[in-house]
């Protein structure tokens, strides 16, 4: 039996996992009798599902019938049993057989059942879960022993090269996203950021590859993945060809304003592709920077004065607190100053914008919550693979997380923002008069 890569050889596969799997695990715990009962349920809702879609199917076609009055569209016994993954654990379910007796071949109807497709195995959920655990370090020929350790032993059928054929796949599936048409497509707000990963590249093992990350709130307030693509060191060169090419699938409308750390390569590119956008600095990037100067001693004192900042109710209260943590900390640590004092005005536009959108807008965190996950494997691993990889992995994670992605709080004034109506210190100033 084949083993992850520890330092414990004899250390089974479910054992080996990091802690998160092994939390992920204790949700499929097929010996506890409740996740019994929670999966014989499923079973047979599922299959109730699936006979009533058989039913309906027939009773659709009731008026066919022959010279004797006799339907011609009738059930048939059932196909094989199948073994179907699910998040709840390996379920076993029939499919009705659905057989048309007309004599002409040219007018039989074929059944083709949407509950349970065809050749189906797996689940959506289950999918999801491959590449969430290839960017926790499993290898491709382990995945059926991981899998199978978190829902069953029917998951062990899951082989390297049934992993490999999903890859592929996806691979596709990226490509098409890559290319998609964006002519309808408006983002009121934009996040960036990048997110290093040592990979094995086919030309150098110790290159660093940087994935370019950008995602945008739509005027319904909803925060969707605009583009994730491979760069080279977050360069100016590496987001002009990223925003260019937005602009040439459609994207032809500026973002209000862009979000991001202070890495220049993507200001530098934005101001030249969408000079409008305005620039926000994201604090906790900011914050982080600014301590990293300091001693740590210092640091939690600091970083209560950074939030007294960020935090102030209006713009002229930040920019006080701004002058009172220049005032006391500059004289010792002038390095941390001077990186707080570079960016001060772009530390501040969000106060120009509705206060609801505030929370939104001072950090890059929808991108940093997303891909926590691939920040964490990349730390834990020697690496990802190979840059397709990564890119792919990265996409299908964000594709699953991007269903849980909650709108924008009180998303109704990003009409406003788009109208290009005035905020000052969150509020609208030119209200019209009742």
């Amino acid at each position: 039996m084949n083993k992850t890569k520890t330092d414990r050889p004899d250390v089974p596969v479910d054992e080996a996992l990091d802690p998160e799997v092994i939390s992920f695990r204790s949700h499929f715990d097929q010996r506890s009798p409740l996740d019994e009962i929670v999966k014989e349920g499923a079973r047979r809702m599922l299959q109730a599902a699936i006979d009533a879609e058989v039913d309906t199917f027939i009773q659709q076609h009731a008026d066919r019938t022959d010279e004797h009055g006799r339907r011609l569209v009738v059930k048939n016994g059932n196909l094989p049993e199948r073994e179907i993954l699910t998040g709840a654990g390996s379920i076993a379910v029939t499919q009705g057989r659905v057989r048309d007796n007309d004599p002409d071949r040219s007018k039989r109807i074929t059944f083709s059942p949407s509950v349970l497709p065809s050749y189906l195995r797996k689940t959506k959920a289950i999918e999801e879960l491959i590449p969430w655990l290839y960017l926790k370090g499993i290898s491709t020929g382990d995945f059926g022993e991981a899998l199978q350790s978190l829902v069953g032993e029917r998951a062990a059928g899951l082989s390297a090269n049934v992993v490999c054929r999903l890859k592929e796949q996806w691979s596709g599936e990226y490509d098409d996203w890559s290319k998609r048409d964006l002519s309808d497509k408006h983002y009121v707000y934009v996040w960036a950021d990048g997110i290093h990963a040592k990979v094995r590249l086919e030309d150098d093992a110790n290159k660093k590859q940087c994935l370019l990350v950008l995602m945008g709130a739509t005027p319904d307030g909803r925060k969707e993945l605009i583009a994730v693509l491979d760069g080279y060191r977050e360069s100016e060169q590496s987001w002009s060809e990223l925003l260019i090419d937005l602009k040439q699938r459609g994207l032809k409308m500026a973002p209000k304003i862009a979000v991001g750390d202070g890495a220049l390569g993507f200001w530098a590119a934005i101001r030249k592709v969408f000079p409008e956008t305005r620039e926000q600095r994201c604090w906790v990037h900011k914050t982080a920077n600014v301590l990293n100067k300091m001693p740590k001693s210092v640091q939690p004192k600091a970083k209560g004065d950074l939030h007294e900042i960020w935090q102030a109710e209006t713009k002229d209260d930040a920019n006080k607190a701004f002058d009172h943590f220049l005032e006391k900390y500059g004289a010792k640590y002038a390095g941390a100053c001077d990186c707080l004092r570079k960016d001060r005005d772009v530390l501040l536009t969000f106060y120009d914008f509705p206060a609801e959108h505030w929370s939104h807008l001072r950090t890059t965190n929808p991108i940093e919550s997303t891909f926590a996950t691939i920040r964490l494997r990349h730390r834990k691993t020697k690496g990802s693979g190979t840059r397709r990889a990564s890119l792919t992995m990265m996409f299908k994670l964000a594709e699953s997380a991007s269903k849980k992605w909650r709108r924008l709080n009180c998303h109704e004034k990003l009409t406003l923002v788009i109208e290009g109506r005035s905020f000052k210190d969150g509020i609208m100033q030119d209200e019209i008069a009742a």
